[in-house]
């Protein structure tokens, strides 16, 4: 009698845990879905600007380049951010990655901030909100994935590794 008892204990919970995924997996598409409705679709708005150690970044010419060029959207205050940029700082490594941070600071403090995280990734700093006023955002951190200068997948929230991963290489 303990076996079936077990078993279906073991099938209860299993059902529980899908039922969940299922849940989260809506939650989060929904959120995409509400919070890209103001975000551009299709071709990409024009990144040419100066990051905050001064090289010149041209989104569209990276993303024509081969692999497509991962923006990140971020701030130094998100709660968020602090999941999510270690991941962006490993794709770094690898990957074409282009971040703005939003009402972050100055340069100084941005760069601080990135010191004391130990990322390397390159940053613009959107001071006045024309990048992130064109591209529509409003939420961090939202990920964009930019390929042959069209936006291929936008995001907002937090993400993982293999997530993140599965969107370059589908996008």
């Amino acid at each position: 009698m303990k076996s079936t008892t077990k078993k279906s204990s073991w099938k209860y919970w299993l059902k529980e845990f899908c039922l969940a995924l299922v849940i989260i997996a809506v939650a989060s598409y929904a959120m995409d879905f509400y919070h890209s409705s103001s975000a551009p679709k299709g071709k990409a708005p024009e990144i040419q600007t100066i990051d905050i150690n001064g090289n010149h970044i041209d989104v569209n010419a990276l993303s024509k380049q081969g692999d497509p060029v991962i923006v990140y959207f971020w701030a130094t205050w998100c709660g968020a951010c602090k999941w999510v940029s270690p991941v962006i700082d490993w794709f770094a490594n690898d990957h074409q990655v282009v971040t703005i941070a939003l009402s972050s600071g100055d340069n100084a403090r941005i760069q601080s901030y990135l010191d004391a995280k130990q990322y390397q990734f390159s940053v613009i700093n959107d001071v006045q909100h024309p990048v992130s006023n064109e591209w529509g955002i409003r939420v961090t951190p939202t990920i964009a994935i930019v390929k042959d200068g069209e936006i291929k997948y936008l995001t907002s929230g937090i993400t993982t590794p293999w997530g993140l991963w599965l969107r370059t290489r589908f996008s």
